[in-house]
Parts: structure tokens; sequence; C-alpha cells
């Protein structure tokens, strides 16, 4: 799809979509952007290819490719039952969900869409809004090849698009990533707990196994705020525990256990019961805190 005859729709400005459609606008696209607390739009106001939008059928009323950057199911699914209901895609359009959904959902979205002759790409991110500011996220996408070749170019203008495979599967690798980055950011506080608990420096610690077996992203970042005490939201609690849910519910569909990711879920589920929802997910450090304290 060539720029000049693409004609974009974003709807979801929140904390990864905001800088999300800001780099979009670079790629010389026309946008129109939509969300339901209008505010979140100001910021977008002085980009001249940027339209913004006071209600979701403005927003998406004739254009060529929609892109949702939502927070849960519900809210993709409200869309998609807009766009079918009022007929507000032509056929040929293309629909790219980039929130983190269910497997279960993606399918639906899917095959609901393609009764109305849209095509449905699942592609959610991972990065955080660091890696959305930068334009680095890791994009894996679900869907038929064809239809991801066509706005591939749109995906690189926000991070690095990978195929998977076909519908949905981009959403279940978007929960595997999670696995990992849940299990990581647990074992990263136990490991910085007990530095300060044996009177090591943590912040050496993180310094000395830098380049090691057991660097990452996850360390340097994550591990940092934990020494700071620093758990403003980047990636909220709350929403990793959603993703938990989600990553053990397709197991469960699939009669696979995991284990340690129930433990993981668990963890996140006290933290958001004694009311720390809206932290940052490293303060995972805090339960393992709460639990030694016990």
């Amino acid at each position: 799809m060539q720029n000049q005859k693409i004609s974009l729709s974003f709807i979801g400005t929140g904390l990864m979509g905001l800088p999300m459609v800001k780099n979009l606008s670079k790629g010389n696209y026309k946008i129109n952007v939509f969300n339901r607390t209008l505010s979140k739009m100001d910021d977008l106001k002085s980009i001249s290819n940027i339209v913004i939008c006071n209600s979701l059928d403005l927003a998406i009323k004739n254009s060529t490719v929609v892109i949702t950057m939502l927070p849960d199911d519900d809210a993709v699914e409200k869309v998609i039952k807009e766009i079918v209901d009022k007929n507000l895609l032509e056929k040929k359009s293309i629909f790219i969900d980039m929130s983190s959904t269910k497997y279960d959902s993606a399918k639906k979205f899917y095959n609901s869409l393609k009764k109305i002759n849209v095509d449905f790409v699942d592609s959610p991110v991972s990065g955080g809004p660091e890696g959305a500011k930068s334009a680095s996220l890791a994009i894996m996408a679900g869907g038929d090849e064809n239809i991801f070749n066509q706005i591939k170019e749109i995906l690189k203008t926000m991070g690095n698009p990978t195929l998977v495979g076909p519908a949905g599967s981009g959403q279940v690798a978007k929960l595997c990533n999670q696995i990992i980055v849940g299990i990581t950011i647990g074992a990263v506080a136990e490991a910085i707990i007990l530095c300060e608990k044996v009177g090591a420096n943590p912040e050496n610690f993180i310094k000395a196994v830098a380049g090691g077996f057991a660097d990452s992203k996850v360390l340097q970042n994550h591990g940092s705020r934990m020494v700071k005490k620093d758990f403003a939201p980047r990636g909220k609690t709350i929403t990793h525990l959603k993703d938990m849910n989600n990553i053990l519910e397709c197991a469960e569909n699939v009669a696979t256990k995991l284990p340690i990711s129930k433990l993981i879920q668990n963890m996140f589920q006290g933290l958001v019961d004694r009311g720390y929802g809206n932290d940052d997910h490293s303060a995972i450090y805090k339960e393992i805190l709460e639990r030694n304290i016990k």
C-alpha cells in the first residue's frame, strides 16, 4: 500500500498509543485520531498530518486502515461492533489491533470482520513506553501473510514487526513474551532483595553482572527502579496481572501446566489486592518484601 493511497485511523492515545501515533505521523500518512478522553489527544494538535476527531465514527469513516491500541478485549470488541453495525469500513480495509487481548478474542475479531470483507491482523507489542517513544517496539503479528505484507511498512514506523503465524498468533507470542518478562521481573526482585538483606550494594551488583548470562533489559531497567524505589507506572501491575490471567487461561485451554507463571500471577494478584495495581510491574519487589515480613 502506498502512503498517498492510505487513510489511517488510530484509536487509543494512552501511555503507549500517544507516542506510537507520533511516530506513525512521521511516515507521511494522513491520520484520523480518536480517544475517549479527548484531552489525551491535546499533544497531537500541532502535528499537521493528524486530524483530531471527537467521535469514533468520524475517525473511522472512509479509512483504509484502522489501528487500535486499547486497554482490553471489551474495548476492542466495542470498536469492532460499531464498525460492523454502522458499516463504517469499505471492503478490503484492514483493521490492526495492537492491544494485548486473549487469543480467542483475536480469532473472534478476525472472523467477525471477515464477514464484512475487512481484514484483521492482531499485532500486540512489547517494549513499554520507552520502546513506543523510540519506535523500537517488538511487534508480533498474527494474520494472513499477504495482508501483513501490505501493512508492514506502516508497522515499521513504530517498531520491528514479525509475522508469527495465522490470526491469533500475535497474541500467543505476546503471552509468551509476558511469561518471560513477568518471571524475569520476579527473579530480579529476589536478587535485589537478597543483596539488600546481606548488605551488598544492589546497584553495584547490576553493574557487576552486566554482559553476563544474567544480564537483560529487565535487570538494567526494572532492577534500577527497584533499587531507587521508583514504581511510577511504565507497565502497570494490573495490566501484567491481566496478561498472566490470559496466559493461564490459554494454557488451560490446551491442557498445559505453567507452574512458574501461576506463582507470578499470584504475586501480581497480591499487589493489586493491596492497592498497588497502578504501580509499575517492578513493584513485584514490594510483594516479595511483604512475604518476608510474614
